[in-house]
């Protein structure tokens, strides 16, 4: 049977509450008619808003532009495509009230910890860059056939990204910030910064090989069950780290399997497997600030959560972030103390669905609760606020994402997470000072790489 939807209005605070059971996705004909229409392709809508402060969608570009030059899969640094762009003004702790209403309440927060220093350089919202014509063909397919199962944790129907381009569930959102449409193998060695309160710098190295199989071109299309990613992540730095690998699988469904992990250990020479790998465990090479679910902001197993979804709101975020990824970048200029240099991070006004998930009662985890805004237009977590156990604020962080030419997609690049009791910070997916950026999409990942024997191998 299908069901009449109700579309969901920006600005709307209306939390609704995640679906018990089976959570209904199909849309009508006359709706899914609307991607690629008064909606894009993927779900964002396409007009401006009323002031025109966020343009319409253009799509004007599919890939490279013509005046950028790039090598496709070889890991070159981003190149920014709007280098005469200069920021139309500037959120400071003198003028944040006025801007108040959009910003989340992390980002405010930075204005109180760092009132001399922290600024939000606002430029110019551009939405030019659509994404390949399967892509919308698929999300369409999704719209009048996907529907979740097993609470939300399971799909049906389901054929690649985006699987709910007109979602109404909170757990529609959460399912297409985890399965937008994203590079299919990922490969980088990536610098981790540690970065204390009085500004000292404690590095991490990690090495991390990601392959995905729903963004697979031999897979999407098709429908999509067993397993949905690998992941490979070795670390270099610190030291008393280095040479540790862990393999991890993803399941499609986490109400019928759970992540799969396997370590090896340099001093013993052993692969075990992890009992447990996600949640809040600490994150290699990140002097255990960061937890493993918190990479892209949220991944993994949801089920600890209980998720509500307040519509749409109008939120300043990093976009179009390609000065920050710049070769020319140097760490002693990007990392400041307190928070990275606002001169490399360009913020627009953009519309982002907002995710909140709080802990269940009777489960454990360091966070009791996370909210995420999600970009309307990649479906990717923009910003995310994180609060501790007892609904105190405790972090905040954002994730810089630039349109790759490699894939025709959007690449999520350089994070910061920041601890606003301590006031130090971590900066995630450091690549600028690195011989090559995000290897992307370049085919040389394969299943057999992500076992238990290749961990061995990799220790002999």
């Amino acid at each position: 049977m299908i069901k009449t939807r109700v579309w969901v209005p920006v600005m709307t605070t209306i939390a609704l509450s995640m679906a018990a059971g089976n959570a209904m996705a199909k849309v009508t004909e006359a709706e899914a008619a609307k991607l690629g229409k008064e909606l894009t392709c993927v779900g964002a809508e396409a007009g401006p808003n009323a002031d025109g402060s966020i343009p319409a969608f253009s799509g004007k570009w599919l890939g490279k532009p013509p005046h950028v030059e790039y090598t496709l899969h070889a890991g070159q640094h981003p190149v920014d495509v709007y280098p005469e762009d200069k920021p139309l003004f500037e959120i400071t702790a003198a003028n944040v009230d006025k801007y108040a209403d959009k910003l989340s309440e992390g980002q405010r927060a930075m204005f109180k910890r760092f009132p001399e220093t922290f600024r939000m350089p606002v430029y110019q919202s551009r939405r030019d860059f659509r994404y390949p014509d399967i892509i919308c063909e698929v999300a369409k397919k999704n719209a009048l056939e996907a529907e979740l199962t097993d609470g939300g944790l399971g799909y049906t129907g389901y054929k690649g990204p985006i699987g709910f381009p007109i979602p109404k569930e909170p757990m529609e959102v959460l399912a297409n910030m985890n399965f937008p449409y994203r590079a299919f193998s990922e490969s980088i060695v990536r610098d981790i910064a540690d970065v204390g309160s009085d500004g000292s710098i404690t590095w991490g190295r990690q090495i991390n090989k990601n392959l995905n199989v729903v963004t697979s071109p031999s897979e999407i299309g098709k429908p999509m069950e067993g397993l949905m990613a690998y992941s490979l992540s070795g670390t270099l730095l610190p030291e008393r780290d280095r040479g540790s690998f862990t393999a991890s699988q993803e399941p499609v469904n986490f109400a019928k399997a759970k992540r799969l992990a396997w370590q090896y250990d340099p001093g013993t020479r052993r692969v075990r497997q992890l009992p447990t790998y996600g949640f809040d465990s600490p994150m290699g090479g990140t002097s255990g600030k960061l937890t493993i679910d918190q990479d892209r902001l949220m991944n993994g197993d949801p089920s600890r959560y209980e998720w509500k979804l307040h519509g749409k709101k109008e939120l300043y975020i990093p976009a179009n972030s390609y000065r920050i990824h710049s070769k020319d970048v140097k760490y002693a200029d990007l990392l400041q103390k307190g928070h990275a240099n606002p001169n490399y991070i360009r913020y627009e006004l953009r519309r982002v669905w907002v995710l909140e998930g709080s802990l269940k009662e009777g489960y454990r985890h360091a966070f009791g609760k996370r909210v995420m805004y999600i970009d309307e237009d990649n479906w990717q977590a923009s910003v995310g606020d994180y609060y501790d156990t007892r609904g105190q604020l405790w972090q905040h962080a954002f994730i810089n994402h630039y349109y790759a030419f490699d894939l025709n997609a959007w690449q999520a690049g350089t994070s910061f997470f920041h601890d606003l009791n301590s006031g130090s910070y971590v900066g995630f997916n450091l690549i600028q000072e690195r011989d090559k950026a995000f290897v992307l999409n370049k085919g040389d990942l394969t299943s057999d790489m992500y076992t238990p024997a290749a961990l061995r191998a990799m220790g002999q």
